[in-house]
């Protein structure tokens, strides 16, 4: 995990361009195209940051949906393209609903490995195969594909290389380390890079972490606000949001100046920082393998 997360800038990078150059002839969605975005877990949400960040971009509508609750067989009508977002290649869910739209919605595929049967099933395959991982849990590639998702909808990543390459070296203040409790917040496109950031704190340290967006904190969660506990804000949000956390003791993290996508990779840092301060291998959490596969799954 630790490499893979260091590696996230040169990844980018690489990504970047290539979404750069591809969107002039073959874009991943042409503007105005209608778009459902699906995926599962880590890429469900990096379905959720792509859907809003490309609305708010003027692009066109774009729904993201997590593929285990898709529902997309009664809607298809509503879309132009069907977006898919997968590491592995080989998740049930994913694949399921490629199936049942094959020929119903033009698909495209974002994948890390492209030895996997989701090249039958996707009309085109955009594969990262640099972005790909031996971790359970998932860093790069995620952050990997969105930026390739972001460029590819014009929007300008702007510092965020820069600023991932100070957030993966930047050594983790104690406080994060010991810390109980993690709330992620985020408002927009990066709710759904707080929800991943949640998930990567349960996932490697098994630790009690919420998300929610900002403006909805107050209420409600931030009942569980107190000392020992984290309220951290990726992106912008309200401002009042410091005095109401401290108010009751928390800890409040905001990095006004650092592009969210590198603060999601600094939440990265800090998650490997925490398991490994807890004696967990992150590369290995518990109850989890690299790709679900199921088996006979009832409905």
């Amino acid at each position: 995990m630790e490499e893979e997360l260091r590696s996230q800038p040169e990844v980018w990078t690489r990504a970047i361009a290539e979404a750069t150059e591809h969107r002039a002839t073959e874009p991943v969605a042409a503007a105005g195209q209608r778009v459902a975005v699906i995926g599962c877990g880590t890429s469900w949400f990096m379905a959720q940051a792509w859907a809003k960040a490309r609305e708010l971009s003027g692009q066109g509508l774009t729904d993201a949906f997590s593929a285990s609750e898709s529902d997309l067989a009664v809607r298809a009508q509503n879309y132009d393209l069907l977006v898919a977002i997968t590491r592995s290649g080989t998740t049930t869910e994913v694949l399921e609903v490629l199936t049942e739209l094959k020929g119903v919605v033009p698909s495209v595929a974002i994948i890390g490995d492209p030895d996997t049967p989701i090249v039958t099933l996707a009309d085109r395959i955009v594969a990262l195969p640099y972005a790909d991982e031996r971790s359970v849990v998932q860093t790069r590639f995620a952050t990997t594909a969105l930026a390739y998702l972001l460029t590819d909808s014009g929007i300008d990543l702007g510092s965020a290389v820069e600023d991932a390459r100070v957030a993966v070296d930047t050594p983790t203040e104690q406080e994060l380390v010991d810390a109980e409790q993690f709330t992620f917040l985020g408002r927009g496109w990066t709710y759904g890079l707080a929800n991943e950031a949640a998930l990567k704190m349960r996932e490697a340290v098994q630790g009690w972490t919420e998300s929610y967006p900002a403006k909805e904190y107050r209420h409600g969660p931030i009942s569980i606000a107190g000392p020992n506990r984290v309220t951290w804000l990726i992106g912008d949000g309200p401002s009042a949001l410091r005095g109401e956390v401290e108010v009751t003791g928390g800890s409040y993290v905001h990095h006004e100046d650092v592009h969210p996508l590198a603060e999601l990779a600094r939440v990265h840092r800090v998650t490997l920082d925490r398991a490994l301060a807890r004696g967990l291998n992150p590369d290995e959490p518990r109850h989890l393998t690299r790709s679900i596969i199921l088996d006979g799954d009832d409905a």
